[in-house]
């Protein structure tokens, strides 16, 4: 039984509640994944290595899927990921379920990737542990044509047919989850096309979101400008009298907006260092908690004085753990001691499972493994809990 628990007894070092649905078998494998992704040469080779042999049909999908896709992702299919989604449930941790396919360009597998996200929300609708579904705006149109619309250019008259065909894609979604009552996350992508995704979730907030935070837009704060961003958001929305849905990240393009940035002779939109990324991190969940009654707030977020200083700030408002408007997240496959030891004191709590075939998800593999060898300090981590945890195991053995 889950009982509220005060934010001060929160242990994010407890590995006993961290790894407690992982077999010995599994923290071994898990080890030995984090060992080689904390080698940045082994990443840096492998991945294009990998890449060819899945290109020539080199019989190494096995390898892949008992390594490091049975780390970061659910299954192959929805129902694939029906035994992980329970495992998490028993932890007290629901499951964002998240279409991973990327890379496609046609018309057809915008399509496509549209009606698998939409059989998701039909899934969330028979297991109360989808808490939320999420589609990435380039899976259901075209990376230039978000770029080009950012840069104010003129459309020709195919490409405004191609573009109400992802306004209709991106609205079919969301209203499926507004007519389903499950939440729907829009994820953020580069900042050269992220006003344009920013105007389609605006868009979509304002069309569903008149009783409750139903879509959420993402906003990264390793970007300088957006939490001047989620404050006009917010202003707006008062104005226009809907709610706000905020996903609060850091980010995940850091290197690629720079290298841009000094290639096209442009101010860099990222932060001038972690600290002031860290700063406007918890300034923003601080301002959500302001307003709380307005923002659903999801705090995606691997670091554990974030998840500490929001845990503790909803506690010193007296806002409940299992506030409907407040809820933390993290990848699968990483920061168990932030999700289990959360859900174990009754905040919401959820998981991001990427689930689609395995080749086709490999480009978000190979970028989640290199995420981890970059992010400062991530794979040591959880290299140190995982060590922990066997040696408790082995101390009462």
């Amino acid at each position: 039984m889950v009982t509220q628990e005060s934010s001060n007894l929160l242990d994010f070092d407890n590995t006993e509640i961290a790894f407690r649905n992982k077999s010995d078998k599994d923290l071994n494998r898990a080890y030995w994944l984090f060992k080689m992704v904390a080698s940045s040469t082994l990443i840096k080779i492998g991945t294009p290595i990998t890449n060819f042999s899945l290109t020539i049909g080199l019989p190494i999908q096995g390898i892949i899927r008992n390594t490091i896709y049975k780390q970061f992702c659910g299954g192959e299919t929805i129902q694939g990921c029906h035994k992980a989604i329970a495992d998490l449930g028993k932890g007290n941790v629901t499951t964002i379920l998240d279409y991973s396919v990327e890379g496609e360009e046609s018309e057809e597998s915008f399509d496509a990737t549209c009606n698998e996200v939409l059989s998701s929300v039909a899934y969330a609708r028979t297991n109360k542990l989808i808490s939320f579904c999420v589609f990435k705006p380039t899976g259901v149109g075209r990376f230039d044509l978000l770029a080009k619309i950012d840069a104010k250019e003129e459309l020709t008259a195919a490409e405004k047919l191609e573009y109400a065909k992802l306004i209709a894609r991106c609205d079919k979604i969301c209203k499926a989850c507004y007519d389903a009552d499950v939440p729907v996350l829009i994820d953020a992508e580069h900042s050269w096309i992220q006003d344009s995704i920013d105007d389609i979730a605006r868009e979509m907030m304002e069309k569903y979101n008149k009783k409750a935070p139903i879509v959420y837009n993402t906003y990264q704060l390793y970007r300088h400008d957006k939490l001047a961003s989620l404050k006009a958001d917010l202003a707006y929305a008062e104005v226009q009298n809907f709610h706000l849905g905020a996903k609060i990240v850091r980010g995940a393009y850091m290197e690629i907006e720079r290298e841009r940035a000094a290639e096209k002779g442009y101010t860099s939109p990222i932060q001038p260092n972690k600290s002031a990324s860290d700063t406007d991190y918890n300034e923003a969940i601080l301002f959500c908690l302001d307003h709380i009654d307005r923002v659903g707030l999801m705090a995606g977020t691997h670091n554990d004085q974030s998840c500490m200083t929001l845990a503790t700030e909803m506690d010193k408002r007296n806002i409940p753990h299992n506030h409907p408007n407040v809820f933390f997240a993290q990848l699968l496959g990483m920061s168990d001691n932030l999700s289990f030891n959360l859900g174990a004191a009754n905040y919401n709590v959820a998981k991001y499972m990427p689930y689609g075939p395995v080749k086709a998800v490999m480009p978000y593999l190979f970028r989640r493994a290199q995420e981890n060898t970059s992010a400062a300090g991530q794979t040591g981590r959880e290299l140190k809990l995982i060590i922990k945890e066997k040696e408790r195991r082995r101390n009462i053995k």
